[in-house]
């Protein structure tokens, strides 16, 4: 296959259009379906013993840079936990570092950058990111994937406010300061460099979904570190920009908005225009459907923690979830994050089995 070729009969940005009934996408879309759909984040196969095996101890990156690899990765948690989607193997700093911004994910650190963002002339290493020349290898991945899978795949990109999190801390971090500084400190050049980061994050989704993706997730997983008002103001423009834009160029394309800590930003969430809002463990889904509202659909929200306490509690705590969700449709069950690496691979298929046997949002009955 030439990569940057669509494949023969694809619709681009439809995944062929094989999957539009599928209960994953229909539950996005808060229609009826004949099951509650479930997958699982960040990257879930890492917690198999085969995904340990063909991930090896390199840099994710150059996994990432491997096709074949990714669309092994990509389908061991699908085969194993019986999932109603598959999470591209990816991560969400691979746009900032294909174009040379000078990004690695450390091996149990995460993202690491060299040179963190700092002043004006920093924008300048943060230009547009062509797909086809940049990120060829993810482009193939996710073709491949779209005619390997039985379920929908979905691609995804970091939210602006966390991969600019990264980029200026330079890492990961506890007090988020220098992020902080630079928003309220400069204002102007802060939002000079959100601009760039949701063109980046625009262009890769793009051509996910061009590629084949059937749905998007975008992560901004540290913006629950933000008060209400200063998400207002600071993150929630460009994050509608992004949702807006990516709406225009592909239509009717579901997109997942999800972040950590988020419980007070969530009816500001729902106003970024996605089609569903991921909630973490901390708020219980009956109230996090009032704040998001009727018309956007929720994801979670199982803490994954719990996953680590034995069968019994993890069947109690899935049936919590499922009960809170109530029978209204909209509801896709996930973690409240993301697997945890010494999870045991069985409690994830058995959470999976119990979601499908017992779960009720938006399921028909006679």
């Amino acid at each position: 296959m030439t990569a940057g070729a669509p494949a023969a009969g694809r619709v681009p940005g439809t995944g062929g259009g094989r999957f539009d009934q599928a209960p994953f996408l229909r539950a996005c879309r808060g229609q009826p379906v004949p099951h509650v759909p479930v997958w699982f984040m960040r990257q879930a196969g890492r917690a198999l013993p085969e995904y340990r095996a063909a991930r090896g101890s390199g840099s994710i990156l150059e996994a990432i840079a491997r096709p074949d690899l990714v669309v092994e990765l990509t389908c061991q948690p699908v085969d194993r936990y019986g999932t109603d989607a598959a999470v591209v193997f990816s991560d969400i700093v691979v746009p900032a570092a294909a174009v040379g911004f000078g990004v690695d994910v450390a091996p149990g650190t995460g993202p690491v950058v060299a040179e963190p963002f700092r002043r004006r002339e920093d924008l300048g290493r943060l230009r547009p990111l062509d797909p086809e020349a940049d990120t060829p290898y993810v482009l193939e991945a996710v073709r491949l994937l779209a005619d390997t899978l039985a379920v929908p795949l979905i691609g995804f990109a970091g939210g602006p406010f966390t991969v600019a999190c990264y980029l200026v801390e330079g890492g990961p971090s506890r007090n988020f300061t220098k992020v902080k500084a630079l928003m309220h400190g400069d204002p102007v050049l802060w939002h000079h460099l959100v601009e760039r980061l949701t063109d980046l994050a625009l262009a890769s989704l793009r051509s996910q979904l061009d590629a084949g993706a059937s749905a998007v997730q975008i992560f901004d997983s540290w913006a629950g570190i933000l008060t209400p008002r200063h998400y207002a103001e600071l993150v929630l423009p460009a994050t509608r920009r992004l949702v807006a834009e990516l709406a225009a160029s592909h239509p009717g394309t579901p997109t997942i908005l999800f972040g950590v800590g988020t419980g007070e930003l969530l009816h500001l969430m729902a106003g970024a225009g996605t089609s569903v809002v991921g909630v973490d463990w901390r708020v219980p889904l009956d109230e996090a459907r009032r704040r998001i509202g009727p018309d956007t659909a929720v994801q979670g929200n199982l803490d994954p923690a719990l996953c680590l306490a034995g069968w019994e509690v993890a069947a109690a705590e899935t049936r919590e979830v499922l009960d809170l969700a109530g029978t209204a449709p909209g509801h896709i069950f996930n973690l409240g994050h993301g697997v945890l690496p010494e999870t045991d691979p069985g409690i994830l298929e058995a959470v999976a089995a119990l979601v499908h046997e017992e779960g009720r949002a938006g399921v028909a009955t006679a």
